[in-house]
C-alpha cells in the first residue's frame, strides 16, 4: 500500500495563498473599469472542466501528484503532490475517498461530487523500473575479479549466498552494474562485493551487497523448448550452456551433435540439460518389420523379401531372416525398411541365397 504524504499541508496552504492574492487582483481591475468599457468587453464565459478519477496509472517519479490521480485539474493544480510512489517496480493503491479528502483538503474541489467517479474504489500506481537480473550482477561480478584480479572466470559461474537480490534502478537508467568494492579469496574462491548502477540514486542510497562463491562449470546441451516423446530435435532446438560441474555431470551431453537428429526417449523440458539416454538415434527399421535385404558383390545385385529380427537406425548393423531359406543374416540398415549385405564373395551369396 502507498504511504500517504501528509497532503504536504504548507505547500497546499501556500498554493491556496499565493492563488487568493491573483483573484482579488483581477476583482479590483475589473471594478476599475468603466461600466461602458465593462460593457463592450464582457468577460468571457468561463470554460468548464470535467474531473474524472483515473482508475490505474505508471509513473517514474517518487511522488503521486493530483494531476497523475484526477484528469482536467488545471496546471497548478495537477502539480500539488498528493501520496508517495511505491518503490521501483512495485505497485500500490490509493483509496478514492483520501484522494477526494486530500483534494478538497488542498483546496482543489469543494464538493467531493466534483470529481467524476467511474465506480472506482481504489486507484492503482505502479512506479515503473527497470530491473537487474541474477546474469547482470554476474556479469560485473567477473568483469571486477578480470580487472582488479586478473581472474579468467569465464569457465565459472557465480553463487550468490541465499539467491541473488531482486534490484531495481531507474527506468531511465542504461548503464550497466558495476563493482564499487570487491574482495575475493583465490583459495577458497569465496568473494564479496558491493556494486551499483551509475547514475541511481536508488543504488547510491542502498548499495546492492552480495556475498559467493565462483563454481567451475561445464558446457551442457539443454532443449530450447519443450520437446515431446519420439520428436526427432534439430539443430534450433537445442543450446550450449554452462553449468556448475557436480557428481551427475558425468553423463551430461556436451556437444550439440550428439543431440541433433535424435529422437526424444521421454518428455524433455526446456533448459534441463540432456543426458546420454535422453536421446536415440531414430529407428528406421522395426523388430519384426518386413524389410528389403540387399545383398551386394562385385558386378552382382540381388534383393529379396525378409524379416528384421532387431530393431535398427541409419547405419546399424541388425540380424534379418531369408524367409524361403530360413538363414539368420548380418545387415547394416541403409534406408526405411532397407537391409543391406554385402558378401566377401559370390558363393558365399549364393549360399545365403
Amino acid at each position: 500500500m502507498l504511504r500517504s504524504l501528509t497532503i504536504l499541508a504548507t505547500l497546499a496552504l501556500a498554493s491556496t495563498a499565493v492563488a487568493a492574492p491573483q483573484h482579488g487582483e483581477s476583482a479590483v481591475v475589473t471594478a476599475a473599469l468603466p461600466r461602458a468599457q465593462a460593457k463592450a468587453q464582457p468577460a468571457p464565459a468561463p470554460v468548464i472542466h470535467r474531473l474524472r478519477l483515473k482508475p490505474e496509472l505508471t509513473l517514474s517519479r517518487d511522488l503521486v501528484t493530483f494531476g497523475d490521480l484526477i484528469d482536467g485539474l488545471s496546471v497548478q493544480d495537477a502539480a500539488v503532490p498528493a501520496f508517495r510512489a511505491p518503490a521501483l517496480g512495485e505497485t500500490g493503491t490509493i483509496q478514492v475517498s483520501r484522494i477526494l479528502e486530500g483534494a478538497r483538503a488542498g483546496g482543489l474541489i469543494r464538493e467531493t461530487g466534483e470529481i467524476e467517479n467511474p465506480g472506482l474504489a481504489q486507484v492503482v500506481v505502479t512506479r515503473a523500473a527497470r530491473r537487474l537480473t541474477a546474469s547482470d550482477i554476474e556479469a560485473a561480478v567477473k568483469t571486477g575479479l578480470s580487472e582488479r584480479y586478473g581472474i579468467d572466470s569465464r569457465a565459472f559461474a557465480l553463487a550468490v549466498d541465499g539467491g541473488a537480490p531482486s534490484v531495481a534502478v531507474e527506468p531511465e537508467l542504461t548503464g550497466e552494474m558495476s563493482v564499487v568494492e570487491l574482495s575475493y579469496d583465490d583459495r577458497s574462491r569465496r568473494l564479496q562485493a558491493k556494486l551499483s548502477v551509475p547514475g541511481s540514486a536508488a543504488t547510491r542510497l542502498k548499495p546492492v551487497r552480495i556475498s559467493g562463491q565462483l563454481v567451475e562449470t561445464v558446457e551442457v546441451v539443454v532443449p530450447r523448448r519443450a520437446i515431446t516423446r519420439g520428436e526427432t530435435l534439430n539443430a534450433a532446438d537445442v543450446a550450449i550452456e554452462r553449468r556448475p560441474r557436480d557428481a551427475q555431470t558425468g553423463d551430461l551431453l556436451s556437444d550439440a551433435k550428439a543431440a541433433i537428429d535424435k529422437v526424444a526417449k521421454r518428455a524433455l523440458i526446456a533448459g534441463m540439460p540432456l543426458r546420454g539416454g535422453d536421446v536415440q538415434r531414430e529407428e528406421i527399421v522395426g523388430r519384426g518389420d518386413l524389410v528389403t535385404i540387399v545383398y551386394e558383390a562385385p558386378g552382382l545385385l540381388i534383393t529379396m523379401r525378409g524379416k528384421s529380427s532387431e530393431a535398427g537406425a541409419m547405419g546399424d548393423v541388425i540380424s534379418v531372416t531369408n524367409p524361403q531359406s530360413k538363414r539368420m543374416l548380418q545387415g547394416t540398415v541403409s534406408g526405411p525398411g532397407r537391409v543391406s549385405v554385402k558378401a566377401a564373395s559370390g558363393g558365399r551369396v549364393a549360399s545365403a541365397r
